[in-house]
């Protein structure tokens, strides 16, 4: 092959990755696979939706005396709740839909399509608006809130009985406790998928949500409010398909800066959650999040040390970096890589992962980010993550490495292979999978044309051979997967055939002269390993 055709192969690599002119779709393809991968694990360690199960104490803010009603209710079958509701007498109203909302509320199969069935979801949405009765307003919305937790079948049940617009008009009760039920329920109806999330949006529920944080200090709201509000706000920027319309993030945004100042575990993990799922998306969506300034609140709180607050500051700290070049310089700039020694190192495999991923975007970008990486002593976590990380953090490694050597200087490379990459990289060559293995070939051959620009190849081979990379280099020409067959033999056949060494002898001094550069006071004759 012509050092044109090198150049030619090289640029075809470099057209993989994300920018300067380089195709994003390698690279936010990689991230929907890995979002999907880790949304199975844990629906993103969030809650989609939530039940309420908690039981009233004496002194309930409910103007509803609990005790007074607690025999008269307990063992209420559905058919006496659906003969008490229907009633004409307000009392006995109040008391079936009590009755209604003990059950809803049973930690165990709660009957919630024999409510359903009953036909009582009209009956609960039109108790919500008997602003002279709060006890019947509170107790219905209670109810619907846990019918809106169940499925989807069971959420558009609710919404089909037009709860939407009378929780929403319940936002502004003046009892707190009616008020949060509210936020709850519209929560779980946000939750439940894109669909229902513009639909509370449409309906109006943002001005009065906001509203309801419009305080000079948001301490002073009580915490299991404030977290219920956090909560329902972090499922308005939730789901893809379409994301949420751009002006309803735009309104939200300034009380997610605020709430990510807040001390509160919960709220902080909220926000979090809500920022990574508004910055999975388009560069222009990114945009939108990043220029609010939170981008170093965000990386403070990466460096928290507590596990639910991490895991989606990464996440968010990740896709910001599958952005643009400058969007990721904002997250450098922020100071994010000091943090990233005890992530790529991090007891949990999945924090691992996750920065090990947010390291290849980051490897994918310009050659002053790459050396920030380097100067900020993270390439030996990267190859420890390659020698003995699980596979799903080794695999993002991998294309952390291979986008350092598509996008890096010789002077990078070089530091790369002396830090001690070779082998743990070919060590992964017997993966099962394909792909990785490709990724793997990959760098290999970028090694490979930086190490022929200052005439190290014969280094090189005997590196990979010492360490019983060619074997495994060979042994992929019998692979089943025929791209991995064809690289692995073409690997083979222009850096480890006999009439490759003969090649060797003849390359032009010029070559040399043309890549001088020091490396620790070293002569120009840079790989020495």
């Amino acid at each position: 092959m012509s050092t044109n055709e090198n150049a030619s192969a090289a640029v075809a690599r470099l057209n993989r990755f994300k920018n300067k002119g380089k195709d994003t779709t390698e690279m936010r393809r990689r991230r929907i696979e890995v979002n999907v991968e880790l949304r199975k694990a844990k629906k993103d360690d969030q809650m989609l939706k939530r039940r309420n199960v908690s039981t009233l104490p004496d002194d309930a803010t409910s103007p509803l005396q609990e005790n007074r009603n607690n025999q008269a209710t307990a063992h209420w079958s559905v058919e006496e709740i659906v003969k008490g509701i229907n009633s004409n007498n307000l009392e006995l109203q109040l008391q079936a839909t009590q009755a209604a909302r003990k059950l809803l509320s049973r930690e165990k199969q709660p009957p919630i399509d024999h409510i359903i069935r009953a036909g009582l979801i009209p009956k609960f949405v039109s108790f919500l608006g008997r602003a002279d009765c709060s006890p019947i307003q509170f107790e219905s919305a209670w109810a619907l809130t846990n019918i809106a937790s169940g499925t989807s079948e069971q959420t558009k049940a609710v919404v089909d009985g037009g709860a939407i617009p009378a929780f929403i008009s319940l936002l502004a009760s003046p009892h707190t406790h009616i008020s949060e039920q509210a936020v709850w329920a519209l929560g779980n109806i946000a939750g439940d998928g894109s669909a229902y999330r513009d639909l509370v949006i449409k309906y109006g529920a943002i001005d009065p949500l906001l509203a309801l944080l419009a305080v000079p200090d948001i301490s002073s709201l009580a915490s299991g409010y404030l977290r219920n509000l956090t909560w329902t706000l972090s499922n308005l920027c939730r789901n893809k398909n379409p994301a949420p319309p751009i002006e309803a993030i735009e309104q939200i945004l300034p009380t997610l800066v605020r709430l990510l100042h807040h001390d509160d575990r919960e709220v902080l993990a909220d926000t979090c959650w809500a920022i990574s799922y508004l910055t999975d998306g388009s560069n222009d969506r990114i945009e939108v999040v990043v220029k609010t300034g939170l981008v170093p609140q965000l990386v403070k709180l990466l460096g928290c040390g507590e596990l639910p607050i991490m895991t989606p500051s990464l996440r968010a700290i990740g896709n910001i970096v599958t952005g643009t070049d400058d969007q990721t310089q904002i997250v450098i700039e922020s100071g994010a890589l000091s943090v990233f020694p005890s992530l790529l190192s991090h007891h949990k495999n999945n924090i691992q992962k996750e920065a090990a991923w947010t390291m290849s975007n980051i490897t994918a970008g310009r050659r002053d980010q790459i050396q920030q990486v380097v100067d900020h002593g993270l390439v030996p976590y990267l190859i420890g993550i390659l020698k003995k990380g699980d596979f799903k953090s080794q695999k993002e490694a991998v294309w952390a490495v291979t986008n350092y050597t598509s996008g890096g200087t010789i002077d990078q490379i070089v530091y790369l292979v002396q830090a001690g990459v070779v082998e743990p990289l070919l060590n992964l060559l017997s993966a099962k999978d394909s792909k990785t293995v490709l990724v793997i070939l990959d760098a290999i051959t970028n090694i490979f044309l930086a190490a022929e620009k200052i005439g190290e190849n014969e280094r090189l081979c005997l590196m990979i051979e010492e360490c019983g990379g060619l074997d495994k280099i060979e042994a992929l020409q019998s692979h089943e997967n025929e791209l991995v067959y064809k690289a692995s033999s073409s690997l083979i056949e222009k850096y480890f055939s006999a009439e490759e060494e003969e090649d060797q002898n003849v390359v032009p001094d010029s070559t040399v002269d043309s890549y001088t550069f020091q490396i620790q006071g070293n002569t120009p004759d840079t790989f020495n390993f």
